[in-house]
């Protein structure tokens, strides 16, 4: 059975002053699951659910010295909402931020530690995703990436083109994953990663084993002791694959 994309991990040299900053951006609740991990999730959330991709902080040493692949954009109902909460995204701490975006109707920020999101302008697509309206991933090829992700997870391709792939979860709730192609090549470990989850009656071992038959590559970090299993994309995108839940 295919995975869920349950989570987006974002490493941060302050998780806990990170994970404030995003938790008053989105308007969800914070916890802690252990010392150098800060927890997002909304108010109510019984985990896991399509309705949200939950984020996680994860403390780490290393600086952040390129542009992210996997960025979240935000929703706004109307061009006021939109005004409004970028004053008070720039009030919590974020800046502008240019990614070569050019006259464009959204607005590019960078979150504290200079991790880039986008503040969308209103879009009907999004009225009902929570306030992630999308999880963003750069790459080169949108029709591959739409196929092994489409066949990894449960989630259903909505648009294809050579420019940008767009899925959502299955049953129609939370927010849209999209792919984008862009130039720019992929150096270094990814700080933002996604997370995905087997469903409870599923094998780790075999999951694994179905994603490396798409496409997938197991990465070896050489740390026996974790439970979980890191893997790259097709495009190297690193990604974990967690227990079953």
């Amino acid at each position: 059975m295919p995975t869920r994309l349950v989570q987006i991990n974002m490493k941060a040299r302050d998780d806990s002053a990170l994970g404030g900053f995003w938790a008053e951006a989105l308007g969800w609740g914070v916890s802690s699951e252990e010392p150098g991990v800060t927890n997002l999730e909304p108010e109510g959330f019984v985990y896991p659910d399509p309705v949200a991709v939950c984020l996680d902080l994860v403390v780490s040493a290393e600086p952040k010295t390129v542009k992210n692949r996997v960025h979240v954009d935000l929703a706004t109902t109307s061009a006021s909402h939109q005004a409004q909460l970028v004053a008070r995204l720039t009030d919590l701490g974020a800046t502008p931020a240019d990614v070569g975006q050019g006259d464009v109707p959204w607005t590019v920020l960078a979150d504290p530690e200079g991790n880039e999101f986008c503040v969308l302008e209103p879009r009907a697509i999004y009225r009902d995703t929570g306030p992630i309206a999308a999880v963003v991933v750069d790459c080169a090829d949108p029709r591959a990436m739409a196929q092994f992700w489409g066949q990894a997870t449960d989630w259903t391709l909505h648009d294809v083109t050579d420019r940008y792939a767009v899925l959502r979860s299955g049953k129609g709730v939370g927010p849209y994953l999209e792919f984008i192609r862009t130039p720019d090549a992929k150096t270094g470990w990814n700080r933002v990663h996604l997370d995905v989850r087997p469903y409870p009656d599923d094998d780790l071992e075999a999951e694994a084993t179905r994603l490396s038959a798409l496409g997938a590559t197991v990465i070896d970090l050489g740390q026996a002791d974790i439970p979980w299993k890191v893997l790259a994309d097709p495009e190297g995108n690193e990604f974990c694959l967690l227990t079953p839940a």
